[in-house]
């Protein structure tokens, strides 16, 4: 299967912008899974400093404003051919160490709620525990857009009983690690099956799992990613993979749009 994809976002300020710097996930790489044949990114307003691979493997843009611009666009655009694996990743690559992946943070905190999921899950192969476990935060944690906010912690998703993706990721992460598995965070894109627009990225999570290597589990959707999954970036969580991150001087008044469009090529 290729699938063709663009996300534009736009920034418009009612200030100029003195100074800023954005770091930019956007860019997905080749593995045996996916294939990039081509990828653009085109920045209006600013300019592309460089790129770089952190330490989780992402490719990473470090975009820059123009001095006193009141806008800032940035395009990627491209085109991936993609084969099932059934949601298996494979081996662990790069210089991050595997036992990195079982260390907590801030949104990833395990608590009374949390602890409590991970002690319930049935006993059976640690492949077997994990899709469990998966099914049990579906049922726990109702998809709501706009019900969440950015900075709440698995904790307080199981306390509210809803969310969206990054909850659910979130909170798969963090049972994952109590039951001393490696997980991670991964944004990326996904081709929905009735519209081809959309307004945000998709997330779900990895775990390690011995003898299959990352496994791929998509908490919302209920099943392990296919070949409408475009992978992009991972972390411990969401702020290791955001697709834009940074900072400025001036620039108030700040409006944002993101558009994404992933279609079948």
């Amino acid at each position: 299967m290729h699938l063709k994809i663009t996300h534009t976002t736009r920034y418009r300020f009612d200030a100029p912008v003195t100074y800023g710097l954005q770091q930019v996930r956007k860019t997905p790489k080749s593995n045996h899974q996916q294939d990039i044949k081509k990828w653009t990114t085109t920045v209006v307003g600013g300019r592309n400093e460089v790129a770089f691979e952190d330490h989780h493997r992402n490719s990473v843009q470090l975009i820059s404003f123009d001095r006193d611009a009141q806008s800032l666009d940035i395009v990627c655009e491209g085109e991936v051919a993609m084969t099932d694996t059934q949601g298996i990743v494979g081996r662990h690559m790069g210089p991050a160490p595997l036992w990195l992946y079982k260390h907590e943070t801030a949104l990833t905190k395990s608590g009374k709620a949390t602890r409590a999921l991970a002690q319930s899950v049935e006993q059976g192969s640690p492949l077997e525990r994990m899709h469990s476990l998966s099914g049990m935060i579906r049922n726990a944690v109702a998809y709501k857009v706009g019900a969440s906010q950015p900075d709440w912690t698995a904790e307080t998703v199981l306390a509210e009983g809803c969310g969206v993706c990054q909850d659910h990721t979130h909170v798969f992460l963090t049972c994952a690690r109590l039951m001393d598995i490696p997980a991670r965070y991964v944004s990326g894109y996904l081709m929905l099956d009735d519209r081809i627009a959309q307004e945000a990225m998709h997330a779900w999570a990895e775990a390690y799992v011995d003898g299959l290597g990352w496994v791929g589990f998509d908490i919302s959707n209920g099943i392990s990613p296919d070949m409408r999954y475009v992978r992009v970036a991972t972390g411990l969580d969401y702020s290791d993979a955001a697709p834009v991150i940074g900072t400025r001087q001036g620039g108030t008044g700040e409006t944002l749009s993101v558009q994404i469009e992933v279609a079948q090529q």
